[in-house]
């Protein structure tokens, strides 16, 4: 592997400690890295314990720019070259062991527990060995946001991000630290300058509004042939998208170095910095306390319009006082506990995430507390096996020593036990690899629901923007004015009641009243095969919320196409606004029957959205069926991981609860 390096007749120094730009150990670093995986945990735990905790990895993203930027310009100080080669086998040698040793188990684990999942997980693990998890999730489409999946492996976006910095900036510089020291301090102007530009860029591509389907929301996705691409994913998961950490943490490396401060008049300004890294730490725990990723209304504009660029500075702000010799934040930060969780954030990132999926079966759902720290208390004990037995042997290259040792050992049982642990890795890993490579791709079971129920929803917004011409005193029955290909295969429009005879020159009704309409989300549309054997107009979309169903209903209002009974499911995704709610049911006021599910669904919406829908009772059209309450009854095995949309057992008891209501059948 190629170095940059000067003529051979130049002398190399020997004292270490002489040069500028020395990387002293640094404690305080650590402890920013604990406090920054704790938050991330916190956050995976549940998202409603720390909205903004995401942003942990936004200040690796800087440390890890400061660090790396740092260690470069030192071994080019120190050696007069940058080693590519070194650099690159010291990044293996510290990334690759635990990380693979993750994958494997989580690849046994699969496939012994967890089965159907292993084709998905497929890409994952190929994705997760080569450094691009985060472009491979924008493709296929399950980003962070993404709820439905056993996702094990969906963390590994941020180190295929930290993966592919490392394999760029070396190289970058290597050709900058030719020109020499003072055009090297005056490149930070423009790493700053591009950390500026990404902002802006990333502000400028966010998508406004809701984010639902492709369908739904057109305007939050690109369209790559025939596949869509989220915008919120792409600028969340992508490298240049979320450079700008890294950037101002490597800018800061070329000119704050913590030898070289204790050499000039900052040496005496520790109370200072330690002020500013107050302010920076204050500055970050508002952000993690208030900032999202998304909410119902769409991406967080605050977040995507600066608040990643602030999180960075605010970073910056408290390296400062971590690297400064001096300062208290430092000896705070160093302290044993943050040191303990800082030298070991790497194997609690890679781990805690597999074992929270293990626990809750699926991406989206929640942990509880108690189930929290049982999962912690696993993640602390397989990092420190991890860090002592995989990571640090083999880092210091002592795993060899180690084997040698065993071999030559008197002791029968340490190498019987030494040799069972093998053969058992080994059995597990080809019993792995081989399911791996042999098992079938499918969708998890929440979108085969979605998709079978789509089969049988009717698209009434067609239905009621349709008119058909027919000829002077032709009859035309009610429920057949929709045109071929307006509705799903096998939906029912409306059954014929009679049959009428039209004036010349005047157009069918688009929908004419029909007995039974049902709105919803993707609840409801788990449920549609089951209600429309009820003769159930069902027209239910995923992502849906009742602010995008008010100008349907207006429509419908309008045609007067509502018959008998309305049956609304709506809420599941997103709060309900008091006027949203008003115009919706305004539509509904002369319909004889409307029946209102509440919602069963652990989110930070549910109960106020619950407690608007239940006080609709009181209305005299309007029945409220307690879906929240008469789910726990449901026989059977009757939802699926998420707790939240229906299996066949579910899909029967729901229906047959809303037909009760309605007398059908």
């Amino acid at each position: 592997m190629s170095t940059l390096a000067p003529p051979r007749s130049t002398p190399v120094a020997a004292d270490d400690s002489a040069f500028i730009s020395r990387v002293p150990y640094l404690p305080g670093l650590d402890g920013m890295r604990a406090l920054a995986v704790v938050a991330v945990m916190v956050y995976h735990a549940n998202s409603d314990w720390l909205p903004g905790g995401f942003l942990g990895v936004e200040i690796f993203f800087v440390i890890s720019g400061y660090l790396i930027t740092l260690l470069l310009i030192s071994e080019r100080e120190r050696t007069y070259r940058i080693s590519l080669r070194q650099f690159w086998m010291r990044r293996a040698r510290r990334l690759l062991p635990a990380l693979f040793t993750m994958m494997a188990i989580v690849i046994a684990w699969t496939a012994v527990f967890k089965e159907e999942a292993l084709g998905q997980l497929r890409g994952d693990v190929i994705a997760g060995v080569f450094y691009v998890s985060n472009y491979y999730q924008i493709w296929v489409g399950q980003g962070y946001t993404a709820a439905g999946d056993f996702a094990p492996l969906r963390h590994l976006w941020s180190l295929a991000v930290e993966e592919q910095f490392y394999i760029v900036w070396p190289l970058v510089m290597a050709a900058l630290l030719r020109v020499g020291p003072r055009r090297v301090v005056s490149a930070a102007k423009w790493m700053l300058a591009a950390a500026v530009l990404i902002t802006v860029a990333v502000a400028v591509m966010v998508p406004t509004g809701r984010i639902g389907t492709c369908e739904t929301d057109p305007s939050a996705y690109w369209t790559v042939g025939e596949r869509c691409i989220s915008k919120l994913d792409f600028l969340y998961l992508s490298t240049p998208t979320r450079a700008a950490g890294l950037l101002l943490g490597s800018a800061f490396a070329l000119v704050w170095r913590p030898n070289a401060i204790m050499r000039g008049p900052l040496r005496a300004k520790a109370p200072l910095v330690d002020l500013v890294a107050l302010l920076g730490v204050i500055g970050l725990a508002a952000l993690v306390w208030t900032l999202h990723i998304v909410t119902p209304e769409g991406a967080d504009m605050l977040l995507f319009r600066g608040g990643f660029f602030l999180c960075g500075l605010l970073t910056v702000m408290v390296i400062a006082a971590a690297t400064h010799q001096r300062a208290v934040t430092g000896r705070l930060l160093g302290n044993p506990v943050l040191l303990w969780a800082g030298t070991r954030s790497y194997g609690l990132y890679l781990y805690h995430w597999p074992i929270f999926q293990a626990i809750r079966g699926v991406a989206g759902n929640r942990l509880s507390l108690t189930q929290f720290v049982i999962a912690m208390v696993i993640t602390c004990l397989v990092t420190e096996a991890s860090y002592r037995y995989v990571e640090t042997p083999i880092r210091r290259g002592t795993l060899g020593t180690w084997w040698r040792q065993v071999r030559r050992s008197r002791d029968p049982l340490q190498r019987q036990v030494v040799l069972a642990g093998a053969a058992t890795a080994v059995v597990l890993g080809l019993f792995g690899s081989v399911s791996l490579a042999t098992a079938p791709l499918q969708q998890n079971e929440i979108a085969e629901t979605i998709e079978a129920g789509a089969e049988a929803t009717t698209d009434l917004g067609v239905l009621v923007s349709t008119t058909t011409t027919v000829a002077p005193g032709a009859s035309v029955a009610p429920g057949t004015a929709a045109p071929v290909g307006t509705t799903a295969p096998g939906a029912t429009v409306a059954p014929v009641v009679e049959t009428t005879t039209l004036p010349p020159t005047t157009t069918a009704p688009p929908l004419p009243p029909t007995p039974y309409i049902a709105v919803g989300d993707s609840v409801m549309l788990g449920a549609a095969p089951a209600l429309r054997e009820g003769g159930v107009v069902v027209d239910a979309q995923e992502s849906r919320q009742m602010v995008d169903v008010v100008p349907l209903m207006q429509q419908l209002q309008a045609a007067g196409s509502f018959g008998t009974a309305v049956i609304v499911h709506l809420g599941t995704n997103g709060t309900i606004g008091d006027d949203t709610l008003e115009a919706f049911m305004a539509t509904l006021a002369d319909v004889p029957n409307v029946v209102v599910l509440t919602v069963r669904a652990d989110r930070s919406w549910t109960a106020g959205v619950n407690e608007k829908l239940r006080a609709l009772d009181g209305r005299p059209n309007v029945i409220v069926l307690d879906w929240a309450e008469l789910s726990n009854a449901c026989p059977g095995d009757c939802f699926a991981g998420d707790g939240i949309h229906l299996r066949p057992d579910g899909q029967k008891y729901y229906s047959q609860l809303i037909f009760d209501v309605l007398g059908i059948g």
